[in-house]
Formats: structure tokens, sequence, C-alpha cells
């Protein structure tokens, strides 16, 4: 690295000072060394200080600024390790949360498909409730033309036809009694995730 040659004056004095720092480095540092003599200089001037006197003060006062300094700059790494493992803690918290959130809504959707499916199975009972009760009509109609025989067969036909009929509105029944809980389930679930997220 280049050596640079800085011709200075400090406290009244010229100097030739070299060294790796830019001119303009070297140049503030003198300044800074002759302002601290000064004011000490003027500080002790009724002491009777010498320039050696003034000197020596100087560099202790220097020094003690670079200890001071040297403590901030630890102070501010150590302040600046705390915030970087504070980031990584709210940036775990961060992850979890995304995480949790895309569960939630894969769950909900898994909830969705299932009432998705529970509506068609009731809309198919529905269709068969609608069928058999067609069926039953077509059978009175029958049972109306008067031929015993057919008259006894419907009778037959008809009591089976009220029995399936009783047992799909009993399905039927439960369908809407798990559909109803599944709804209310769901809608408990996501007034507890909403207050979550409040």
């Amino acid at each position: 690295m280049e050596n640079n040659k800085v011709k200075v004056k400090i406290y009244g004095q010229e100097y030739v000072i070299s060294g790796e720092m830019s001119k303009e480095d070297i140049i503030q540092v003198a300044a800074h060394v002759d302002m601290k003599m000064r004011e000490i200089a003027d500080a002790a001037a009724a002491a009777g200080a010498t320039p050696s006197n003034v000197a020596i003060l100087a560099a202790a006062n220097i020094t003690g600024d670079q200890f001071q300094m040297t403590k901030e700059i630890e102070e501010l790494k150590r302040l600046n390790a705390q915030l970087e493992k504070d980031a990584q803690h709210y940036v775990q918290l961060w992850d979890e949360s995304k995480k949790n959130y895309a569960d939630y809504k894969e769950e909900t959707q898994a909830m969705v498909l299932q009432k998705d499916e529970l509506n068609r199975q009731l809309r198919e009972k529905d269709a068969e409730i609608a069928r058999l009760k067609d069926a039953a009509e077509a059978a009175m109609v029958q049972m109306q033309s008067g031929m015993d025989d057919v008259i006894k067969e419907v009778e037959d036909k008809c009591r089976e036809l009220e029995n399936s009929f009783f047992d799909l509105q009993m399905e039927n029944l439960q369908l809407k009694k798990e559909l109803e809980r599944t709804k209310s389930e769901n809608s408990i679930e996501q007034m507890s995730i909403g207050q979550i997220y409040d």
C-alpha cells in the first residue's frame, strides 16, 4: 500500500507525517491533535504548563476518547448481535404463522369438500324419496282400479315402499343433522380463528 507523506503544523511546530492513510485523513488527525493541545494549553495556562506537558495531556485526552469510543463500538456490536438474534426469532415466528395458516387453509378446504359431499348425498336421497313418492302415488292409482289381485299386490308394495320411505326419511334426517353439525363446527372454528388473527 502507498505510504503518504504530509507536512502538517501541530501546536505551532511543523512535522512531516507519513502513513498508509490518505493525505486528507493525515491532515485531519494532525488538526485534531493540534485542537486538543490548544484546548489543554488554554485550560492549563494558569498552571504554567510546558509544551511537553500539554502534549502528554493531549495524548492522554485523545487516548481516553479512543477508549470510550471502543467501548461504545463494543456495546453497539453487542446490541447489533442481540437485534440479529431477535430478528431471527421473529422470522421463525413468522414462518410458523405462515405454516399454521397453510394448515388451517388446507383443513378448511377439506371441510368444504366434506360438506359438498354431504350435500350431494342429501340431494341423491331427496331424489330417491321423490321417486318413491311417485311410485307410491302410481301404486295408489293402481289400487283404485278395482282389481282384487292387483289391490293386494299394491298393498304389499305400498307397505314395502312406506318402510323404505321411512328408512330414507330417517337417513335423510341423520344426513341433515350431520350437515348442520358440520356447518356449526365450521363456523365455530372460523370464529375462533378470526379471534386469533384479530
